[in-house]
Formats: C-alpha cells, structure tokens, sequence
C-alpha cells in the first residue's frame, strides 16, 4: 500500500530560511505542522522556545514546556509543538510575564520582538478578501485563517462595508472583535513582511497596479528618506504616522 501525504520529518538543510537554526549543528529540525501559516513562512513552537527565546536547551525540554500549557499563542493555549508561529502572531508565556510578537527581520528570518501585556491582547492582521454572505452580510478573510462576520444594517444597501482588501484590522485577541481598522491608501504607513526589502518600514508613495497582488507595486520612502519597492503581496499597512503595534526592535 502507498503511503499517504508528504514526508512528517524535515533536515536542517532543507529547511525553509525563516527558521533561524545551525544548519549543521543538529541533522534534522522540526517540521510545522498545517495551520494558519505555510510552513516556508512560519516556525514550529518548538524552534520559537528553544532556538529563538532559548528557554530551552533540548527539543526534550523545549517540548515539555510547551506540552505543560506554559506557551500561549494569541491569547490561546498550544501545547503542539510542531504549530506554525507566523507573522504578527502573538507568544505568550504567564508564568514568566513575558509577551512576544512575530515580524519579519531583515537578514530575511523571523524574530520576535518584546512588547508589554496590554499590547499582547492587539494583533494586527491584513484583509485578503470578503464574501458577501446569503442574507447580504459579509464575512472578512484575514492573513492568518481567520474569518470575520460583519452584520449591515441594510443588507439591500450597497456600499456599508468599511474594509477592503489589503486594509488591515486590528483584533482584540483572543476574542476576535474588531479593534481598529487601517485603510490602505497613500501616505500611510506600511511594513515589508516578505521579499527583498523584508523587515522595512516606511510610507506608501505610490502604488502602480497590474494583474493581481504580485504584479502590483507599491513605492515606499521610510523615515531616513530612502526609496524602495515591493509587491503589494509583501506589505501590511500598521498605521498613518506610526505603526499601532510594535513591529520594530526599536
């Protein structure tokens, strides 16, 4: 009998950039699990404890810890250790005080960043698409799996929803209700999550649209003045004149 699906095990080489590990120190590494992120853009909760936090010294402790219910990930308790910790998302661990959030870091990897409590109930996330309902009310899709219902008060009415692809949300987690909303348009602020420029923030210039997210390019100036490029399917708008969460190390 075949065997089915893909392979449960992954080696240090093969593994995607973002993880942040001695390629040749240990053979094999952790593989994510399916989740709300794609494994070549997101790291196992094993790898976050023990390579990038380093509350940990083994997989073996680094999985008891987690299995134990000390690591929360947006406000929820994880115990696999194998689950996808991906952009914006939220670590916690109560026990010691200490919250975390996930951004993207120049040297093309995933780091994360201090932040305080009262922060760690934010998560901000973009909007990659709506469906309009039966009934006509609308429900939200954001960038990591979730879904959002917006009730109108007219559903017959046209034009009553306020967001739009590409505008960012910000969730009270790990409730789910709409905090803040940020409107992508020119002049406000904006953060690179993949590509070249990964890890740069700076204002929206222009934007010059073509077939889709990856053939349209967004022109950005960050705070030194410095020009640079990307495609819309590498940025989240985090604000108008700074960012609503913490996304720099600064």
């Amino acid at each position: 009998m075949a065997r089915m699906g893909g392979s449960r095990h992954l080696k240090a080489l093969s593994a995607p950039s973002v993880q942040r590990i001695p390629r040749k120190v240990r053979p094999w590494t952790v593989k994510p699990s399916p989740g709300p992120h794609p494994a070549d853009r997101s790291l196992p909760l094993l790898i976050v404890i023990r390579d990038l936090l380093k509350y940990a010294e083994t997989a073996r402790e680094a999985t008891k810890i987690i299995s134990s219910g000390q690591v929360k990930v947006d406000g929820k308790v994880v115990r696999d250790y194998k689950f996808p910790i991906g952009v914006m998302d939220i670590v916690e661990l109560p026990s010691l005080n200490l919250y975390y959030r996930v951004v993207p870091d120049p040297t093309g990897t995933l780091r994360l960043v201090p932040i305080s409590k009262e922060e760690a109930s934010l998560k901000l996330l973009r909007v990659e698409g709506v469906t309009t309902l039966k009934g006509g009310h609308f429900q939200v899709h954001l960038s990591d799996g979730r879904n959002v219902l917006v009730r109108v008060e007219d559903p017959r009415k046209p034009g009553q929803l306020p967001y739009k692809p590409l505008d960012s949300l910000v969730l009270n987690v790990p409730e789910g209700t709409v905090k803040d909303h940020i409107e992508f348009k020119e002049g406000n602020l904006a953060l690179v999550v993949w590509g070249r420029n990964m890890g740069k923030l700076g204002k929206i210039v222009s934007v010059t649209r073509g077939w889709g997210w990856d053939r349209s390019v967004a022109s950005l100036q960050d705070s030194a003045g410095n020009s640079f490029e990307t495609s819309l399917s590498n940025i989240y708008v985090v604000g108008t004149d700074k960012s609503v969460v913490t996304v720099t190390q600064g």
